[in-house]
């Protein structure tokens, strides 16, 4: 098995941390991950291209159906989805912490970047516009199920989007934005998934879509199989089969997918694996208090409280090391969603 990726890495084929450093956005180690809605990341919504895409896209599958039509400025790409991701965390964060959320956020520019691993210079703040400006004019029409809901129904993924202060210099600083209808439908019944930080360290489109489909269909199974072709087509990409198959071929050959291994079986069979490696915090890892691990004892009692402290760190390391207001309030609620998971 190779090994999994540690969170720090700064060269190769993973973008590097520009911000390795930074107090993320959201309220303990839960919400410091990015989380994602489980339609978007089942579904092939965004393109995969690296260039203005004008194509109308279909899409069926065992009775869902998607058609997603672009504006003069091209489909919302799949880089252009992180604003949606930093939303959705942000809103997930709301909720957990027990306040009333709207599907109209404020948000300050130089986070956003920050928080999605880009640089913040001028020419970012550029492209972070044309972002808004994709997914505010593309146009689904679909009958995917959000918050036990089904409606056929269209939509932009965003609503509506406006810059409320800029600098001197005429970059955005703060910017409004409002959901669709449909995407906080999804937020509100947590129809969502945490992604691995290093998601935005992927440098491929098609890497980035692969671990979307990885990390849904996984959940907590130790492995998922699926066909080339079926894989082909939930991926959303416009290459010809064998090129797909050569695409998949060199994503194994670099081992770069966070979280999960790929491997090929007979019969055009695509394997993800869960790394499932414990990875050593280091002597940074943040401290817990005795009363801690005894609080942890009381809601998961027989448990090895030190074999969760373990798991725990481990999991705080990969996640790219934030630092934490809270640790042991961080703690407690890690050993509480397992309590629930059962």
């Amino acid at each position: 098995m190779a090994g999994a990726i540690t969170a720090g890495q700064g060269a190769g084929p993973l973008l590097p941390q520009p911000h390795p450093q930074v107090d993320f956005f959201l309220c303990d180690i839960f919400d410091a991950i990015p989380k994602d809605d489980m339609a978007t990341m089942e579904h092939p919504i965004f393109s995969l291209s690296t260039r203005p895409d004008r194509r109308i896209l279909s899409y069926e599958h065992r009775g869902a159906t998607i058609e997603v039509t672009p504006s003069m400025k091209g489909l919302a790409t799949i880089h252009d989805k992180d604003i949606l991701i930093f939303c959705i965390s942000q809103l997930m964060a709301g909720i957990n912490a027990g306040r009333a959320v709207s599907r109209t956020l404020t948000l300050r520019a130089h986070d956003l970047l920050v928080a999605t691993n880009r640089e913040t210079s001028g020419d970012a703040y550029r492209r972070l516009r044309e972002s808004f400006e994709r997914l505010a004019g593309t146009r689904i029409t679909t009958n995917i199920v959000t918050g036990d809901e089904e409606v056929t129904t269209g939509f932009g993924l965003i609503e509506k989007w406006e810059i409320v202060k800029k600098s001197r210099g005429g970059r955005m600083v703060s910017v409004t934005v409002t959901l669709s209808d449909w995407l906080f439908r999804a937020v509100l019944s947590k129809s969502v998934l945490t992604l691995s930080r290093d998601y935005f360290r992927l440098r491929k489109p098609l890497e980035r879509r692969i671990y979307e489909l990885a990390r849904k269909h996984c959940g907590k199974q130790e492995s998922w199989r699926i066909s080339v072709e079926l894989l082909l087509k939930k991926s959303g990409s416009a290459s010809p089969r064998r090129v797909f198959r050569k695409m998949i071929r060199d994503m194994i050959e670099g081992d770069t997918l966070p979280d999960y291994e790929i491997s090929e079986e007979p019969g055009d069979i695509i394997r993800f694996d869960r790394r499932g490696v414990l990875v050593d915090p280091g002597a940074d890892a943040p401290p817990l208090s005795p009363e801690t691990l005894e609080a942890a004892r009381q809601i998961l009692p027989g448990a090895d409280v030190y074999a969760l402290e373990a798991e725990w760190r481990s999991f705080w390391a990969v996640s790219g090391r934030p630092r934490l207001r809270a640790a042991d309030r961080a703690f407690l609620g890690f050993v509480r969603k397992k309590a629930a998971a059962g």
